[in-house]
């Protein structure tokens, strides 16, 4: 039997790469995501392409209600669930402490701690239950630095930095292995979203330099998926190669 893969966030992006990957590898695959179209198209895909199964979820992770059901209500094959990829987030706007947009900050807030905690707390007892499984969960450079105009985002993603480490702990007992990839500049929607639609804004922030590629983060998920089980990658932090910190990046224009 195939291993079953959960991955949140897979309507685009990092998402979609990590989903694709696994799939090229032998994963079957549960795709959650808001966009339906989305998820839809890169069921066919899998399905054509690898010949693997998908089970597609339409899923805001933010509303816990919706994502309890939605957990509860799979077919009990699909709750044999080896890998979760705690991937949906996002980042809006780039506004200082002083000029925050409150509805910027709940977006984050909820999507990226609080969507997080809610699959997890829904998945983990179906791992807890077979005593074995795997949580990836999508960090940032910017859960390891603070850089100006970041301070909610960031404070989101050290926060998943700190649960991610309350989870191995917790998680310990029930052979539940826990991992976190932080990427650096990686070119998905991620600028797009940020700047609220602003297709120059975005593009520049890539300008000058080669960033990650959303495959080059599925690489890095398929790394830690295929370890044998005695092994544990805690944390991978990976960057550009022009890039230094969350600040420094070596643009040459």
């Amino acid at each position: 039997m195939n291993k079953i893969a959960l991955i949140t966030g897979a309507s685009a992006g990092i998402g979609e790469a990590c989903a694709l990957k696994l799939a090229e590898n032998g994963f079957d695959l549960i795709i959650a995501g808001r966009r339906e179209k989305n998820i839809k198209n890169l069921s066919k895909k899998i399905q054509d392409t690898y010949g693997k199964e998908v089970f597609n979820l339409c899923l805001d992770v933010r509303n816990y209600k919706e994502v309890e059901k939605t957990i509860n209500d799979l077919p009990e094959k699909w709750k044999n669930i080896d890998v979760l990829v705690n991937n949906a987030g996002l980042a809006v706007g780039v506004s200082p402490i002083e000029e925050g947009v409150i509805d910027d900050w709940d977006r984050m807030i909820d999507t990226n701690v609080k969507g997080l905690l809610y699959v997890t707390r829904c998945v983990s007892p179906l791992m807890a239950s077979r005593k074995k499984g795997l949580i990836v969960n999508i960090s940032s450079i910017a859960g390891k630095e603070a850089y100006p105009g970041g301070n909610v985002y960031c404070g989101t993603k050290h926060a998943v930095e700190a649960i991610t480490k309350g989870m191995r702990i917790d998680l310990l007992p029930h052979n539940i292995r826990v991992s976190s990839i932080a990427p650096g500049m990686v070119e998905t929607e991620f600028s797009l979203v940020r700047f609220k639609g602003d297709q120059s804004k975005a593009e520049q922030v890539y300008n000058g330099f080669e960033p990650l590629k959303a495959e080059d983060i599925a690489e890095s998920l398929l790394f830690i998926a295929t370890r044998p089980e005695h092994v544990s990658i805690n944390d991978i932090l990976i960057m550009p190669s022009a890039q230094a910190s969350a600040r420094d990046v070596n643009r040459k224009l």
